[in-house]
């Protein structure tokens, strides 16, 4: 090789080396940089200087920031979370700048908020003041221009009910400062704020499916016959457990100051209701139970009966002689009253008591009502009673007494908790308390089949199913008396009734008269339509398909009875 190139491949091997040793330096500077970067966040992640404008609130008011277990539907659906917030806060001890110097420059910030207003959070005596909840991200740059370190920020927990208005009666709602205030969160609190079960959810019994189904419903039945309220409930009547939990109106649980009026209550648990025919269901029970009349006996349903002062007619007269059956499936209030006289009055209370009637429900919330009972019992309150007035329950009382008139007999207290299924499956026979004999409660199924199939619950046959149910249209009771043009109108039903699964209850508060229904505000015009479009809908997702149905038992029952007509 020529000299000339020896010299020209060591000039060019010198600036490799030189671009090198740059690089090297380079990547040297970076690597020390992100190093600092680490360290700096883990000096204000963790050791948190008190001097850092990053104040941290724990020893301040843990309640903001103490874990709150979640709360899920039987699924695992999350109903109830929590989300970490910024919110802003004054450490008097800490502000660089006077109250009267920063109070329009906070204002300034958030619209809703007064100079003056701002003045007097500022000018706090107490060691630490909340100023401001939920900061957006613009808002929390905006205090840090401020720069003074005496305005604190910090993350503050945030309950978050992703459902919206959807369960706000079954879950409630917590305040500004995560205290709750009623259902479920009220009546849990302590094992959703307990550190030591805060990581696992609370399930509830709740079907956020069928939950939708039923509020869809009720909300589309209430407007079409502008009642003033509208109450729902589907039930597992072989475990007990709550699917669905429905009361409009609602409120928004995310809006932390509650329901806003009486119209809000949850009228399932808290609303005391005269709920008419429904309660001839324990009438009838409670008469073949106790061996007081049997399916061929009949009773003159002729003429309105005269108690005390009372006349007593029936909705849908027939004027003549009918039989158990008969009664039951027409809805007569002359020969229901009549059963109730044979029954007589230390057995009905009795037979009523043991349904739980006279108290409160178990299940698990605080807000909850207890039934209105007649002041003294006679002649004249056994026989109102015995339609369902005179006596104002809730409409879980009911829900819950029908559903152990068709399960075998046995009264399982309701609840929002789900249950193993496997265990639950396991145990069924020994769930609850034996009110009534399964021979009984095998002829109520028949009977409540019949009241869809020939009866005042036609409206809520559905292809496919075998429903039963009793229809209920009492006159509403209004400051001591009763109002002729305002009622309730409920229906409760089952299905399948052969083998008795799930119970579906609605209500509607006094529901008007439209055109559809030439006027008619009864609850097999208003409501058992409603009750039938829900069966149709959460059959198939709980697992009951439509099948060919066989009626031959029930027609050959409605011949020996002398129904069929």
């Amino acid at each position: 090789m020529k000299p000339i190139d020896l010299r020209v491949e060591g000039i060019r091997q010198g600036a490799i080396e030189v671009a090198r040793n740059r690089l090297i330096f380079v990547m040297a500077l970076f690597s020390l940089g992100f190093l600092t970067l680490i360290v700096k966040l883990v000096s204000v992640g963790v050791f948190q200087a008190d001097g850092s404008a990053y104040y941290h609130t724990d020893n301040v008011n843990t309640s903001l920031l103490m874990a709150r277990a979640d709360i899920v539907d039987r699924n695992g659906v999350i109903l109830a979370t929590n989300l970490k917030t910024p919110s802003l806060a004054v450490v008097p001890a800490k502000l660089k700048t006077s109250p009267e110097e920063l109070a329009p420059r906070v204002a300034a910030i958030f619209p809703d908020m007064s100079e003056e207003k701002a003045f007097k959070l500022l000018s706090t005596t107490r060691p630490h003041t909340w100023i401001k909840r939920t900061l957006t991200p613009k808002q929390v740059f905006e205090i840090k221009k401020i720069g003074d370190p005496g305005l604190v920020t910090s993350d503050a927990e945030k309950r978050i009910y992703p459902q919206g208005r959807l369960l706000s009666h079954i879950l409630g709602s917590v305040d500004i400062d995560n205290k709750p205030s009623s259902g479920v969160e009220a009546y849990f609190n302590d094992q959703l704020i307990d550190p030591s079960k805060s990581e696992s959810p609370l399930a509830l019994s709740i079907d956020i499916r069928l939950q939708y189904i039923l509020n869809q419903e009720l909300a589309t039945y209430k407007e079409m016959f502008s009642a003033i309220g509208a109450a729902g409930i589907i039930l597992d009547v072989t475990t007990g457990e709550v699917l669905a939990l429905s009361s409009l109106p609602d409120f928004d649980p995310n809006d932390t100051s509650g329901p806003q009026n009486v119209n809000e209550m949850n009228r399932v648990l808290q609303g005391d209701y005269e709920l008419g025919s429904g309660f001839k269901t324990f009438t009838l029970a409670s008469a073949l139970d106790n061996k007081v009349v049997s399916l061929a006996d009949r009773y003159d349903a002729t003429k309105p009966v005269r108690v005390a002062n009372f006349t007593i007619h029936d909705d849908h007269p027939k004027s003549r002689w009918l039989n158990v059956p008969e009664i039951f499936v027409y809805s007569s209030n002359i020969g229901t009253l009549k059963i109730a006289q044979d029954i007589g009055v230390e057995r009905q209370i009795a037979f009523f008591d043991k349904l739980g009637l006279f108290t409160k429900s178990d299940i698990e919330v605080y807000e909850k009502s207890t039934p209105l009972l007649p002041r003294q019992w006679g002649p004249t309150e056994l026989a109102t009673t015995a339609y369902g007035h005179g006596i104002a329950v809730t409409p879980l009382h009911l829900a819950s007494g029908v559903a152990a008139m068709v399960n075998g007999g046995r009264l399982i207290p309701a609840t929002l908790l789900r249950k193993n299924n496997d265990i639950a499956q396991s145990v069924s026979q020994d769930l609850g308390t034996q009110v009534i004999s399964p021979a009984t409660s095998e002829i109520m199924r028949n009977l409540l089949h019949l009241v869809v199939e020939y009866g005042t619950g036609k409206n809520a046959k559905v292809d496919g199913y075998l429903v039963g149910g009793k229809t209920g249209t009492a006159i509403k009771a209004v400051n001591g008396g009763y109002n002729d043009k305002a009622v309730i109108s409920s229906l409760v039903s089952v299905f399948p009734i052969d083998k008795p699964k799930y119970l579906v209850f609605a209500m509607l508060d006094e529901p008007k008269g439209i055109k559809e229904t030439y006027n008619l505000i009864t609850a097999g015009m208003t409501v058992a339509p409603m009750v039938g479009n829900i069966i149709k809908r959460v059959g198939p997702l709980m697992g009951v398909m439509p099948r060919k149905e066989d009626e031959m038992y029930f027609k050959d029952l409605m011949l020996i009875s002398g129904t069929d007509e």
